[in-house]
């Protein structure tokens, strides 16, 4: 029996993925971030979870979190609120993140198959030196409060206080997180069917804009 989470933020224009503004407006950017969590709910959905959580900050979440129990985030930094959700069960749970949309169902199987023998935890590494997956046999919010978040070696911290519990972590593969518009497009040519790339597509900003030209030149 296993616990999935998906953390998430409401998609409001300001407030989600303001990193890719510009070249997006405001209000693209949070239709992108919509996009991404609605193939983030989609990927996980035929996993085989006893329980779903999304893990909400916001007043009204999004339609297809059907079937999603929505717990609201309570206050504080990242690790805080991630903290909480690790209290919050007392069954092997797995958290991923919203801005992972490439996300399949068979990335995270091995989470739900029975663990290697030893194996405490599972860790999905994300390009930005941050992490997307965290999955734990015995849930505790100790591993996680006083991580610090959102900086290039918050995936080091996490295993780190991981391996000082004793912890021996399996891995997920790399992914890249959503951040920039640069990983917007990596994202999109790799899961090129996905929502997120067709609401890319529909802004026109798959891929950088053509070089202007070279001046002719000058007759003699």
């Amino acid at each position: 029996m296993t616990t999935l989470v998906v953390i998430a933020k409401e998609c409001l224009p300001g407030k989600v993925k303001t990193r890719l503004h510009p070249p997006l407006t405001l209000e693209q950017a949070a239709l992108v971030a919509s996009a991404s969590l609605s193939d983030t709910l989609e990927a996980v959905r035929p996993l085989p979870a006893s329980r779903r959580i999304l893990l909400f900050d916001g007043t009204t979440p999004p339609a297809d979190a059907e079937g999603f129990e929505v717990v609201h985030q309570v206050e504080g930094g990242l690790d805080e609120r991630l903290g909480a959700v690790f209290d919050l069960v007392d069954e092997p749970l797995v958290l991923v993140g919203m801005d992972t949309p490439q996300l399949t169902a068979d990335i995270l199987a091995p989470v739900f198959d029975e663990w290697p023998s030893g194996v405490d935890a599972w860790f999905g590494p994300a390009d930005d030196g941050g992490y997307w997956a965290l999955a734990l046999r015995n849930p505790s919010g100790d591993l996680v409060r006083g991580v610090p978040m959102s900086q290039a070696d918050t995936g080091n911290h996490q295993l780190n206080r991981l391996a000082r519990a004793g912890i021996e972590v399996d891995f997920l593969p790399e992914l890249t997180d959503v951040d920039t518009i640069e990983d917007a497009r990596t994202v999109a040519r790799i899961a090129p069917d996905s929502r997120f790339a067709r609401t890319l597509a529909d802004f026109e900003v798959l891929r950088p804009p053509a070089s202007a030209p070279a001046p002719a030149p000058a007759s003699a």
